[in-house]
């Protein structure tokens, strides 16, 4: 909708459109309960993994758990039946539930290393079998950081520059379909870019850091075009109600850039002190060998 149209206009074409296809009636909530009780089986999960690793003596740093739990927490806030309701009349409400669902939860997530503690938990001939099948190389292409680019970037732009966006105001499914698809590209771009995790071979850090500034001004780029009216079509939404939720994206989308980015940077930092440190390590031990009287 261009910028310049009637704010009264806009704003009863919205109210025509929210609530169409919304379901009504006694258990017309429980689809949105779904995913609250799917993040309490995910949470009850973990604790339960993470107190076998502790039991067994083998520990899981607390920091992880707390991350786990941040990232729940911020996942419950953004399912909220009411949050979820909102964001069907408000496109400010849905980049709200956008920014957490895609980038500031999967940060939380990928800190809190889950894929490890599952693997950790295993029996060794099982977590070697599911290791040997993430590296696979249908899985390796999926999860390489240029595929994780197309599939975050990409499935925003498909969102916003489509009529995907208002088809998704008034089919519920279509709605489910977007968050998940949202909130597991994020994740997968999170972790391959940050390098963490066994999920596949770590791509070179001059790759991850490319595809981070290449997703960094794509994310941005949607954010303008969103402020300058141009999409999305056909869904109603107020120019200024536009414009609030444009700046929302391009606002705390570069604050989730830029911790992204410092988890890239740090990850460097530690892997390459580690490495000088085992060179000096070689260094001393060639030195030992070679001076055995001294």
């Amino acid at each position: 909708m261009a910028a310049g149209q009637p704010e009264a206009a806009s704003g009863a074409l919205m109210h025509a459109g929210h609530g169409m296809g919304t379901p009504s009636g006694p258990g017309a909530d429980l689809p949105l309960l779904l995913p609250w009780g799917l993040l309490l089986a995910a949470a009850m999960l973990y604790g339960g993994l993470a107190t076998r690793q502790v039991r067994a003596g083998r520990g899981w740093p607390a920091a992880r758990s707390i991350w786990f739990a941040l990232g729940s927490l911020l996942l419950a806030v953004a399912f909220s039946p009411a949050l979820t309701e909102l964001a069907h009349a408000d496109v400010r409400a849905h980049m709200a539930q956008h920014l957490l669902t895609g980038m500031f939860a999967p940060l939380a997530l990928a800190l809190a290393w889950p894929l490890t503690l599952l693997l950790r938990n295993l029996p060794v001939q099982l977590a070697r079998r599911l290791m040997g099948w993430l590296h696979a190389p249908p899985l390796r292409l999926l999860t390489s950081p240029v595929t994780a680019l197309l599939l975050n970037v990409g499935g925003l732009s498909l969102l916003y520059l489509t009529p995907l966006y208002a088809l998704m105001l008034h089919r519920p499914l279509v709605h489910g379909l977007v968050q998940f698809h949202v909130f597991a590209a994020g994740l997968l771009y999170t972790v391959v870019v940050a390098g963490i995790e066994p999920v596949v071979a770590r791509a070179p850090f001059a790759l991850r850091v490319a595809v981070l500034l290449l997703g960094t001004a794509a994310h941005a780029t949607l954010a303008k075009l969103l402020y300058a009216g141009w999409w999305p079509h056909g869904t109603g939404n107020p120019p200024g109600q536009l414009q609030q939720a444009a700046k929302l994206m391009y606002s705390w989308g570069d604050l989730a850039e830029m911790l992204l980015a410092v988890l890239v940077f740090w990850g460097w930092y530690v892997r390459r002190g580690r490495a000088q440190a085992r060179a000096r390590g070689s260094a001393g031990q060639n030195r030992a060998v070679t001076s055995p009287g001294r």
